[in-house]
């Protein structure tokens, strides 16, 4: 472990001088680039130092008790000993997960797109609570979330409805929400009071940028629209609703949640950019879900990842077998618990493979 924490020492020291360097500063490409992977390792450098700070600790300690005549000195060494034997223990812990090779996407910002399934309207108002969810959440983590483009469904929440969220690691979080999302309740429109189970699909994206798709103006179809409200009944007269179709590929990305036909452009042209992104970053999950049996952000969007059941006030996740039974607080933001236990286990996974 000491060998690979000093090699990532050492590139540490090396991206530090490059990025000083004034002819890197001039290759945007290259200094995000540098950047990036600055900001990912500087976790791992700031653990190595605080590590190596309790081996010398360890030494000084052991040093004391081989050499030392003084009792009181001894007792204080031995004591001394112990504390940082469990401490570096702990570290060594908390390193080895820090060394699993992380998803080269986590720390982008990312896509949702959440649309209502099986159900009917209450489908699309179970769409519409966890679009809630998702927002409180955000608000919660500091992130700023930007609506693209929502069709309102017939009596309320959302038969579709897509947005990006900006912010810190948001991919690395918001990923293990990909799957189908199950309700059972009694719904709003039901008069005679029995349970119904309904569904909504949640899609998380890696924000693609500009350095990971090349996109061709030449191989985009642009068409303006007025944009719709509820109904369909258009909402205003000038044509600002862009819809983006990428020729080759045939996907299509629209947006007509801003006034500006111009900031709808641009924000279709992220969604555009990100689908075809993850063609190929599907390859990867793909990859992954054949090593891995948690199905933990996988990517298989078809997969029946989690069950909100409001007469119990229970919530489980399948991919792990957790049931909560706090159901209100977690439709109410907090997604943390959930993440983390998924979090947690994909980490157990990722390590077997990194010793396998």
């Amino acid at each position: 472990m000491l060998d690979k924490l000093n090699a990532i020492y050492q590139r540490y020291v090396e991206i530090t001088n490059e990025m000083n360097d004034p002819d890197v500063m001039k290759d945007m490409k290259r200094y995000i680039k540098l950047n990036k992977d600055y900001k990912e390792l500087t976790p791992v450098v700031e653990a190595f130092r605080a590590y190596q700070s309790v081996l010398k600790g360890l030494e000084d300690a052991r040093d004391i008790l081989s050499n030392e005549k003084d009792e009181e000195l001894k007792e204080m060494a031995k004591e001394e000993l112990s504390i940082l034997t469990e401490k570096k223990d702990k570290m060594e812990e908390d390193i080895r997960v820090m060394l699993i090779p992380s998803d080269p996407q986590d720390g982008k910002n990312a896509i949702v797109e959440i649309r209502a399934g099986t159900g009917g309207d209450e489908a699309s108002i179970f769409a519409g609570d966890l679009y809630r969810m998702y927002t409180r959440f955000c608000e919660n983590k500091g992130w700023k979330i930007d609506v693209v483009d929502y069709t309102e469904g017939t009596v309320g929440g959302y038969k579709e409805v897509i947005f990006d969220v900006s912010g810190e690691n948001v991919y690395g979080q918001l990923k293990y929400e990909s799957g189908v999302h199950r309700v059972q309740r009694v719904p709003k429109t039901e008069t005679q009071g029995r349970i119904h189970t309904s569904a909504a699909s949640v899609v998380v994206l890696p924000e693609a940028d500009e350095f990971d798709v090349e996109l061709k103006p030449s191989e985009i179809r642009k068409d303006t629209f007025c944009s719709s409200g509820p109904g369909g009944q258009s909402v205003n007269t000038t044509y600002s609703a862009v819809r983006l179709t990428h020729i080759p590929t045939g996907v299509v990305a629209t947006c007509q949640d801003q006034k500006s036909q111009l900031k709808n452009y641009e924000k279709a042209m992220a969604v555009l950019r990100s689908r075809i992104y993850e063609m190929e970053y599907q390859k990867y999950l793909d990859d992954v879900s054949h090593k891995r049996k948690t199905m933990v952000s996988t990517g298989d969007r078809s997969a029946k990842v989690r069950t909100y059941n409001w007469p119990q006030s229970r919530v489980t996740d399948h991919r792990i077998n957790l049931t909560l039974y706090n159901l209100q607080t977690i439709i109410d933001g907090d997604v943390q618990p959930l993440i983390d236990a998924l979090q947690l286990a994909e980490n157990a996974e990722r390590l077997k493979e990194a010793v396998g």
